[in-house]
């Protein structure tokens, strides 16, 4: 007599060792899967409401200036250092994993404008309302106690607003008046390059094309200069005053603007006639802008005391950050792990926020990371499903921005149905719908 019984072979079950992930069967047969749908489905709501449960983006602040922060500056090669500038002229060396300040040095009499350091990290420049470009050391001497001196000193003849390195070569730019091309053996400058404009506000190198910067100016204007020609390239004029640019560090012909009219702008330098994308949320002027390393995302702050967190190519933000604390936010930079943002504001605190809110932090065990992963992949599927969305998405925010929201919806409600009456009361082809994106810029020169 046979008798039939149940074999299973442990090598197609057993672990090798307690670490291992627990190996899982499945049959890929929908008909023996009925529910797999609303199993994935509750999983998905489960993991969002988590999400929002664990969203806790401060991780540190500091502290240490006795005015308000002016500028940040992220060293090229250290995760760990970070210089701040202040309204008072003092630099401090920032150790981010311990906190705590490893230099304090008194750059300039009054605003510090801006920072750069030099392709390696191992100097940065400043500069400030003195009109004086001060060249420093970067590297720590903790065993003397003598008052650090600047390597070298340039007087300009009127205030520098801003200032960039180059991302290879031992050269930095400035800008005020004009735009200033130094390098860095010389006290004179190798190129000046003008637009008959008042003053350049910002100006920033191309990370990829490194020869290429752009300025933003007080007449609503952006131009782009090459530092190989002998006059600038082209301009832009928009409707309101772009505050700070910064350069997509993965895509060369993209950058995005921080506008006085609440709204970011991302172009394409290759047809420049119209923004690619208007990034809106801030209920105040935008004062600065940078990308994340990856080059999907950027962080702005503005004066309505918060920042947020935009994704690339969409016009909404996927996270808004602030505190009762925080005052008007003047700097913002995004870490080259891309795990962190930093954010100066006008308190005087430099604050350290987790670049996703809800990220555990730390070392993950293997079983941990594929349920972050599976997780994930649930959320994105069912990412349009109204509760997961509605869950996904709310955010609170203080209610001055809240009610300025409301009231900003309110207006361009009402000029959108007051151009519509416009157009239908009218001779058909008279007044043609215009986008958006259409208005903002205003004239294009070569």
């Amino acid at each position: 007599m046979k008798v039939k019984v149940i074999s299973r072979n442990p090598d197609n079950y057993l672990r090798e060792t307690k670490k291992d992930i627990h190996r899982v069967f499945r049959n890929y047969d929908s008909a023996l899967h009925p529910f797999e749908e609303a199993r994935e489905y509750v999983r998905a709501l489960n993991a969002t409401k988590l999400e929002r449960v664990f969203a806790k983006p401060f991780f540190g602040n500091l502290d240490g200036h006795r005015d308000g922060v002016s500028v940040l500056a992220k060293h090229p090669k250290s995760l760990s250092l970070l210089l701040s500038g202040s309204y008072d002229g003092e630099v401090k060396l920032w150790d981010i994993p311990n906190k705590n300040c490893l230099q304090s040095i008194l750059c300039h009499d009054g605003y510090v404008r801006g920072i750069a350091f030099s392709t390696d990290g191992s100097r940065f420049f400043t500069i400030g309302d003195d009109k004086a470009i001060k060249t420093w050391n970067a590297n720590v001497d903790e065993e003397s106690e003598d008052r650090p001196i600047p390597l070298n000193t340039i007087l300009g003849k009127t205030v520098i607003t801003s200032i960039s390195h180059n991302y290879e070569e031992p050269m930095f730019a400035t800008c005020g008046e004009t735009c200033h091309i130094w390098n860095e053996t010389r006290n004179t400058p190798v190129k000046a390059l003008q637009w008959g404009v008042d003053t350049l506000y910002d100006i920033k190198y191309n990370p990829v094309e490194t020869s290429l910067l752009a300025a933003c100016c007080s007449d609503r204007g952006i131009i782009f200069y090459d530092q190989r020609e002998i006059k600038p390239l082209r301009k832009i004029v928009m409707t309101l005053r772009p505050n700070q640019l910064a350069w997509n560090p993965m895509q060369a012909y993209y950058f995005t603007v921080a506008s006085e009219d609440y709204n970011l702008y991302t172009f394409d330098t290759r047809r420049l006639r119209n923004p690619l994308k208007i990034h809106g949320g801030h209920v105040s002027a935008v004062t600065c802008v940078d990308y994340a390393p990856t080059g999907r995302e950027f962080v702005a702050g503005s004066y309505d005391k918060t920042i947020r967190i935009f994704d690339a190519h969409k016009a909404n933000s996927r996270d808004v950050y602030h505190t009762k604390r925080m005052q008007h936010v003047t700097s913002v930079g995004w870490s080259l792990d891309n795990k962190y943002v930093y954010s100066g504001s006008d308190e005087m605190n430099v604050r350290i926020w987790k670049a996703r809110a809800a990220e555990k932090l730390g070392a993950l065990q293997p079983r941990e990371r594929q349920a972050f992963k599976y997780n994930e992949a649930l959320k994105e599927k069912f990412a349009a499903h109204p509760q997961i969305r509605r869950i996904a998405q709310h955010r609170q925010v203080p209610k001055v921005v809240y009610k300025e929201r409301q009231k900003l919806a309110t207006v361009k409600q009402k000029m959108k149905r007051k151009e519509e009456n416009v157009r239908k009361n009218s001779k058909p082809g008279k007044v043609p719908y215009v986008p958006e994106a259409k208005k903002k810029v205003l004239r294009e020169e070569h």
